[in-house]
């Protein structure tokens, strides 16, 4: 599944990015149940943080960029937690997508898109899932996108 997964990803001309470390007192995953809560992720761009609010200073393509960008993250993280083994994956149940939002903007679902795109086209129906996509006034260090996770995983 990896192998598979990596070249989903190089067909997309994407790369899963190295793991981020927390930026506070958190654990980014938590195994419980059959299940892998994954916290927060941030969209990074070539080592940087995707920063700024939608209907602001970015734009919808910028924000779809950025929620991709912390899908892959998302994907890094899984793939960490289960020690490299995503063959474990049963399915992603649920993405929390937060966007940092100016007061008239409402294309969040449009800008989650990025990361639900992403996660159908590297592990297929097992990727359909389920999904919130809140508009917030500040996410953590300015970020334009932060989503965090649910998936099923076998033991």
């Amino acid at each position: 599944m990896t192998a598979v997964i990596d070249a989903k990803l190089a067909e997309l001309g994407l790369s899963l990015p190295e793991a981020a470390a927390p930026v506070a007192a958190y654990v980014p995953a938590v195994e419980a149940g059959g299940m892998l809560h994954l916290s927060g992720q941030l969209p990074f761009k070539d080592g940087e943080l995707m920063t700024g609010r939608l209907g602001e200073d970015r734009d919808l393509t910028f924000g779809q960029e950025a929620a991709q960008r912390c899908g892959l993250m998302v994907v890094t993280q899984i793939k960490k937690a289960l020690g490299g083994d995503l063959s474990r994956v049963e399915r992603i149940v649920k993405l929390g997508v937060f966007v940092n939002s100016a007061a008239g903007f409402t294309d969040q679902p449009k800008v989650a898109n990025g990361a639900s795109e992403l996660m159908q086209a590297l592990f297929g129906d097992a990727g359909r899932h389920a999904r919130s996509a809140v508009g917030v006034p500040v996410l953590p260090l300015g970020a334009a996108v932060e989503i965090d996770a649910v998936v099923q995983i076998r033991s």
